[in-house]
């Protein structure tokens, strides 16, 4: 590797010793910038080739190269090209010997991050009062209840319950909940986009809307209570998915007619994959307008409504 190569891989390797700091509470990143100089300048002082710091005086964050051809000397180099333009999968990202290359390996361990994050940070307060949306939890009271006991996610905190039942309208023909799930992120992503034009689109089919809710902390099968409190024909959820290293963002829509004890997952309609990759938000709010008003015609949902 090259002295400049050294110098990059240096840096970054302090970046992120400093950011996994700043996630356990030991580090304040306000001081990033100064303890990066300050250690490229120890490194420069031992080292006979001096290092440049990839962190600009006005900039907190390293852009890694872009991602293209890393096969060295490839045998068919535009049929690698042709295979990257169809699938987000780590092709073609060559090797050093028996490893990965630096720069995809150093990909990996941000994407890594980026998912992490979209699991264990939550939606912002500013975001909610933003879409307008009453919030409520559910009965997992931390992420750490959240994520080990699942049976908490299912169903609403008493607060969310009297929240719901004193705020939200009774006896829609559609009820929205959002829902962070497992993906903060796919959350404020999507739904700046998918909401309004979900919304605009059941108005002007004249479909009664309830109030729509955001819960924290919730699973997929909390819509089955919503819907009673409410008394909706229909529920939908729009929830973050379980993210991966290829997006963070990913959003599903989970649609059930009138939900009761006899429920089970075949009963529910999903639309998956929304994000800028996948299924755009704003198209997605569109379709499942169609999706809604076919469920409420046929007043069934799940395989049964693929069996009309």
């Amino acid at each position: 590797m090259t002295a400049e190569g050294n110098g990059q891989l240096e840096t970054l390797i302090i970046q992120s010793v400093l950011e996994e700091l700043s996630k356990n509470g030991l580090f304040d990143s306000k001081n990033k910038q100064q303890v990066v100089n300050s250690a490229v300048q120890v490194i420069n002082s031992a080292a006979s080739v001096p290092i440049t710091p990839l962190i600009p005086e006005d900039e907190e964050t390293v852009t890694l190269p872009t991602d293209e051809i890393m096969v060295d000397n490839p045998f068919n180099l535009e049929a690698i090209r042709a295979m990257k333009k169809t699938t987000p999968a780590r092709i073609g990202i060559g090797r050093a010997g028996a490893r990965q290359k630096t720069v995809s390996w150093l990909r990996f361990l941000a994407d890594h991050a980026v998912a992490k994050d979209a699991v264990f940070v939550d939606v912002s307060e500013d975001f909610l009062k933003r879409m307008n949306l009453v919030a409520v939890t559910s009965a997992a009271q931390d992420k750490e209840q959240f994520l080990t006991n699942p049976e908490l996610g299912r169903r609403l905190s008493e607060e969310g319950v009297r929240i719901i039942k004193e705020k939200c309208s009774k006896n829609p023909q559609v009820q929205i909940c959002v829902v962070d799930g497992l993906s903060s992120s796919a959350i404020e992503a999507n739904i700046p986009d998918l909401l309004p034009a979900l919304i605009q689109g059941l108005n002007s089919i004249g479909l009664k809307i309830g109030t729509p809710v955001f819960i924290k902390h919730g699973r997929v099968w909390v819509q089955d209570q919503v819907a009673k409190l409410v008394d909706a024909e229909v529920v939908i959820s729009l929830i973050g998915e379980r993210p991966g290293l290829g997006t963070a963002e990913s959003l599903s829509a989970y649609m059930i007619y009138r939900p009761n004890e006899n429920t089970v997952e075949a009963d529910r309609t999903v639309i998956s994959n929304i994000h800028k990759g996948g299924i755009p938000p704003a198209e997605a709010g569109a379709h499942l307008v169609d999706v809604l008003e076919q469920i409420l015609k046929v007043k069934v949902s799940g395989v049964k409504l693929n069996q009309k």
